[in-house]
Order: C-alpha cells, then structure tokens, then sequence
C-alpha cells in the first residue's frame, strides 16, 4: 500500500519513509510511526511523519498493517 493518503496510516505502523536528505537519491528508512505529521486526507508525495527514533520523512509504502 502507498503512503499517499492519510487515511492508510497509523501509529504503531512499519513504513517505509524517505528523509528530506535522501529525496535525490531515493533512499529509504524503515521504521514505526510515531505520529502523523500533515493534516491533509491526501498528499501526492506521501504523508510525512514522525518516527519512533525522531525522524522525519514522507511515507513511500507501509510494510504492515
């Protein structure tokens, strides 16, 4: 599943996210959301979030529900 709508995502969740730093290079960074970040039902790079280690990304795809 994408990280696109808001909807999709909870805290407590596996996701992969890209940190600001990595947007050229497409890295990921897996982690649990911690919390959610953009208030919009939808935004068409990902919703950013919080992880539980502090950082801060857009979410590219969610591993487990």
């Amino acid at each position: 599943m994408d990280g696109k709508t808001r909807a999709n995502i909870k805290p407590g969740m596996l996701v992969h996210i890209v940190l600001k730093k990595d947007q050229r290079t497409g890295n990921l960074t897996e982690g649990i959301v911690k919390d959610l970040l953009t208030s919009a039902p939808f935004h068409h790079r990902g919703i950013k979030v919080r992880l539980e280690d502090g950082q801060i990304g857009r979410v590219q795809e969610i591993l487990e529900e």
